[in-house]
């Protein structure tokens, strides 16, 4: 056999030789053909396997791709899948919705749990749990004082209201809020905590990282900045907010 030509580092471009030698899946391999034919950036082709329904196969990209970038270049790819786009947070939140079915709670103070592995809870009033305890689950609360929690490996917690909490306590758990005032945790191995509306929080679990936005009084976003736990001086379990020259700033929560 002629032997391969090594792939560049940090190299984002997802093609069908890449795909091939990282031994994909026969379904895999044949969706990412389908629908990635030239081949595709990495960020687009996990968000369309997670459209698509591949969470396996979006977990399995992240962990090809990872080792194959250097720390600063994965956290901030990784803190653009797990939600530095606000809009596609809210995107995400709004399919959790519609998957949830029984499992949705929208009147305020409601209630929702979601318990068996890939289960989906959603609260939408104000003052709304969500809660998915199994693998791969996915919770949101879209009310204000909203709180999302998923226990399970791979589960992801979005709040999308003022002063909503998400937490991911599995390991490479996402954690997404996008409210004002809004609380993202993550405290599993290599979980992603991002908190991304104004006068935010996000605080992570070793081996994890976070993401944080600034704005200015006029809502405009100045910064937007991502960290591994052991970096930058951001330390696991301690919550962080983002100054206004950029720099991570220990606080309570």
């Amino acid at each position: 056999m002629p032997a391969t030509t090594p792939t560049p580092a940090n190299n984002l471009v997802i093609t069908k030789e890449r795909v091939k030698e990282w031994s994909a899946c026969t379904s895999g391999y044949r969706w990412f053909l389908e629908q990635f034919p030239q081949g595709g950036q990495f960020v687009p082709v996990y968000r369309a396997l997670r459209s698509a329904g591949r969470a396996d196969d979006a977990n399995w990209l992240v962990g090809k791709i990872s080792p194959e970038l250097d720390p600063v270049l994965r956290v901030a790819q990784i803190a653009q899948v797990v939600g530095a786009d606000r809009e596609w947070v809210a995107e995400q939140v709004q399919e959790v919705i519609k998957a949830a079915d029984k499992d949705v709670a929208t009147g305020n103070y409601g209630h929702a749990a979601a318990t068996g592995d890939e289960g989906h809870a959603a609260a939408t009033g104000n003052y709304g749990h969500a809660a998915a305890t199994g693998d791969e689950g996915h919770a949101a609360a879209t009310g204000n004082y909203g709180h999302a929690a998923a226990t399970g490996n791979y589960g992801h917690a979005a709040a999308t209201g003022y002063k909503g909490h998400a937490a991911a306590t599995g390991n490479y758990g996402h954690a997404a809020a996008t409210g004002y005032e809004g609380h993202a945790a993550a405290t599993g191995e290599h979980a992603i905590a991002a908190a991304l509306g104004m006068a935010s929080k996000a605080m992570a679990g070793e081996k994890g990282a976070i993401v944080l936005a600034h704005f200015n009084d006029d809502g405009d976003l100045i910064h937007i900045r991502a960290s591994k736990v052991g970096e930058n001086g951001v330390a696991a379990g301690k919550w962080y907010l983002l100054d206004a020259d950029g720099q991570f700033v220990e606080c309570e929560e």
